[in-house]
């Protein structure tokens, strides 16, 4: 489609309209990669970004490509919207995954590992170090790792181990006096450092005339492979090779057919141990035989075996992150708290609740702090006059200070709190259930959400007595609760005593823990009630608008754009001639800037320090602008399967900040922004005369003047 063609020719099914989700997740990990390329990042910085193109791959490997596994083996033959079978997909993915595996492994080798040594942070192969390093690092075998081996033979009387989810091992050939060959695995334990710490040494003088600090680490598997000896003694080691395993985690969960539903997720938790393999990562240097034993016994399709010469588990370089070299990191700052919040003495439970009753409050994480939300919670449980505390919990993470500020409104003021927690958020499973028995114990009432849904919404409540009346607070935000992640998730909440945001909410939680069958809310968009018809709405609004000629334009900031029938109204208003910037982080499966159908779209990814999560939704409205914000992206997922909410932004002064001194800045960012191809690639924004612009710089910067 090169050419513009007439739009009512246009089949806006066609399945070439639209990009496939995976293959735009895996361009995603590209742009995450660029980062780590960059060399106007910090040094310490590319190499978190190489850490998180490691991380988000294993993710990738154990949801995407196991569900999409486990679809080809049943014998789905169906499309996805792009035209291709679930085996069609398989084959794609490897063809990317191999690329992009091997172009993380040439910036780790050739560009960012030489960059630390000049640096004086060396990360050394075991044949690297010296007499004395070889040394101290076999004493520290000695004293630290050899306790924790556990070598597993294979051979008739042994069955083939069991090898773990993203586990790092040792397949290991043997042979004892005048014998045959054996095999065994050695597992790397997860719980000691993957890169082992050799002892620092002062380096060369500066030109400051001071002696930097050099820090040597040399991988675990190396130092375990050159003590194997210690672990077989009488026997002769002939091979040792080191292989990384991920294994299908995408588990299917029958809810409908759970008598308890924290029991099946406690099952199916246990049962993602055992997934199939669906990648296996080697070093070349492995041999055919011990390829094939793998192979056989694990049962991996050879083209899931990818061979690198790098480290085989990328995510371990998160661990050099924490060296102190403050230098080679991104300058730290301090998050602001928001002026309606700064004076509040938090002694005085009235004043957060006096500073929300005088207008609404944003709060923009991480350039404002999360203390905020934390206050409230706190407030409310030791507030007399509150008489019920009710929230979703999504992804609190450990040693949560709101949960505990829950336990402590129950445990020690008596309140009367409700909390659903979302036992299904994939990967926070163990935490959550911990939780939820934690606060069931100190007499919470904890429910688990709807059948068939996961409750991904974001939502505190808090009631209270005000004199003869009641009036209810509450928080929304488009992030997680969760006090560590509000540091490096860019994510925006709204504190608001606004009656009919109350009254939702009241109305959302009696959906979420009883019979509510409510069908319309006064303010709130919720999912899947009322959300993808409302929001359907005012794109054809906007279409209207347009036609009659009072101008049409919208403005959408979310992670992933990937349902059908959103981006088809999106081609429609495109093709109406409305104008539309889309913000999308991550999976965008809309083909922008096609004559005749899209080429009033644009889209733009942002990837920096922080990752971009909030979700924002500017319609122009012929002058009465609408501005949405919420913790759903335009997703099957989110529209149709999850409970999820978006909440206005209703004052003009709000509105134009939000418009104005949030999402403009990301138009204009000339530094870490990428503009989107029709072909689902991407290249950097051309500044021309502009200047040089991060957004997430500017949002920094603006913090600190405000703190000055």
């Amino acid at each position: 489609m090169s050419e513009a063609q007439p739009t009512d020719l246009i089949d806006l099914d066609s399945p070439s309209l639209y990009l496939n989700r995976e293959l735009s997740l895996l361009e995603f990990q590209w742009r995450v990669l660029e980062e780590a390329l960059d060399e106007s990042n910090p040094l310490l910085e590319r190499v978190k970004f190489l850490a998180i193109v490691g991380s988000n791959l294993e993710e990738f490997f154990m949801v995407r490509v196991g569900g999409l596994r486990m679809q080809r083996d049943t014998g789905v033959t169906g499309l996805s919207p792009d035209g291709l079978t679930p085996a069609r997909q398989l084959v794609e993915i490897r063809k990317v995954a191999q690329r992009l595996m091997e172009g993380a492994e040439n910036a780790w080798l050739h560009l960012v590992q030489p960059k630390l040594r000049e640096e004086g942070i060396f990360v050394l192969n075991y044949g690297e170090l010296s007499p004395k390093q070889r040394e101290n690092i076999n004493a520290y075998f000695d004293e630290v790792i050899y306790p924790v081996l556990t070598p597993l033979a294979y051979d008739p009387g042994h069955p083939f181990p069991h090898i773990s989810n993203l586990s790092l091992n040792l397949a290991v050939v043997l042979r004892g006096k005048d014998g045959p060959k054996r095999f065994a695995r050695v597992k790397v334990p997860a719980t000691l450092p993957q890169l082992v710490p050799v002892k620092r040494s002062s380096g060369g003088i500066r030109k400051d005339g001071t002696a930097p600090r050099r820090h040597y680490f040399v991988w675990i598997d190396q130092v375990i492979k050159a003590n194997l000896a210690a672990l077989f003694p009488g026997m002769e080691v002939l091979e040792a090779h080191s292989f990384h395993i991920t294994r299908n985690s995408d588990m299917d969960i029958q809810e409908l057919e759970a008598a308890d539903l924290l029991d099946i997720i406690e099952e199916s938790v246990r049962k993602r141990r055992f997934g199939a393999v669906t990648r296996m990562m080697i070093h070349p240097s492995m041999s055919p035989e011990v390829k094939k034993i793998l192979v056989e016994n694990l049962r991996i399709d050879p083209n899931d075996i990818y061979a690198l010469s790098g480290p085989l588990a990328l995510s371990s370089l998160m661990e050099l992150t924490r060296v102190e070299r403050y230098d080679l990191k991104d300058r730290p700052f301090l998050p602001n708290v928001p002026t309606a919040l700064r004076a509040i003495d938090h002694d005085d439970g009235e004043g957060i609740f006096e500073a929300i009753r005088r207008g609404n409050i944003l709060v923009h994480h991480p350039y404002d702090s999360f203390n905020p939300v934390v206050d409230f919670l706190r407030a409310a449980a030791r507030d007399p006059n509150v008489l019920a505390i009710k929230q979703t919990l999504y992804r609190v993470g450990s040693n949560s200070p709101v949960v505990n500020t829950l336990l402590e409104a129950v445990r020690e003021y008596g309140k009367q709190v409700a909390v659903l927690v979302e036992l299904k958020a994939r990967f926070d499973e163990e935490s959550n259930i911990i939780w939820a028995r934690a606060l069931e114990q100190e007499g919470v009432h904890v429910t688990y959400g709807l059948l068939g849904l996961k409750t991904h919404s974001k939502v505190a409540l808090v009631v209270r007595k005000e004199g003869e009346h009641i009036r209810r607070y509450v928080h929304l935000s488009t992030g997680n609760y969760n006090h560590v992640t509000a540091n490096v998730y860019e994510d925006i909440g709204l504190f608001t005593c606004d009656e009919a945001i109350g009254a939702d909410a009241s109305d959302l939680f009696n959906y979420l823990t009883g019979y509510s069958t409510r069908e319309e809310y006064r303010k709130l968009l919720v999912a899947p009630v009322n959300l993808r018809q409302r929001f359907e709405a005012l794109i054809r609004q906007e279409i209207e608008h347009h036609k009659a000629g009072r101008g049409g334009y919208m403005l959408f900031k979310m992670n992933s754009l990937v349902d059908k029938p959103m981006i088809r109204l999106l081609y429609e208003a495109s093709q109406a001639g409305v104008k539309i910037d889309l913000i999308v982080r991550g999976m965008c499966c809309l083909r922008p800037g096609i004559a005749g159908l899209s080429e009033n779209i644009r889209v733009i990814s942002v990837v920096g320090r922080f990752l971009e999560h909030s979700r924002i939704y500017y319609f122009q409205n012929a002058g009465k602008e609408i501005i949405l914000m919420g913790s759903a992206d335009l997703m099957p997922r989110n529209l149709n399967d999850r409970v999820e909410v978006l909440y206005p932004i209703e004052a003009p002064e709000m509105i134009r900040h939000v418009r104005d001194e949030i999402l403009e800045p990301y138009l204009n960012d000339t530094l870490k922004a990428r503009l989107m191809c029709a072909d689902g690639t991407y290249r950097r924004v051309e500044p021309g005369s502009r200047p040089p612009f991060s957004v997430q710089e500017n949002f920094i910067a603006c913090r600190r003047s405000q703190a000055e």
